[in-house]
């Protein structure tokens, strides 16, 4: 296990975990959100392959529609 913040919740991950493996983890709709990880936003089309590291800050904002 490593030990990441997320949303500026400490937390443990698995090794190896991605990008991806967080936001399932989370219950996040990656289509929309958006992520940044230790101050650089994340391309889509890198979460899956985007590895976390020990002391790796996420930040992940989700879209809301309204009106």
């Amino acid at each position: 296990m490593i030990k990441i913040e997320f949303n500026g919740e400490s937390c443990e991950v698995e090794e190896e975990s991605t990008v991806a493996d967080l936001l399932q983890k989370a219950n996040v709709a990656s289509r929309f959100c958006a992520v940044e990880l230790n101050l650089e936003i994340v391309p889509k089309d890198q979460y899956v392959i985007r590895s976390l590291a020990d002391g790796d800050k996420i930040e992940v904002v989700t879209l809301v529609g309204g009106g």
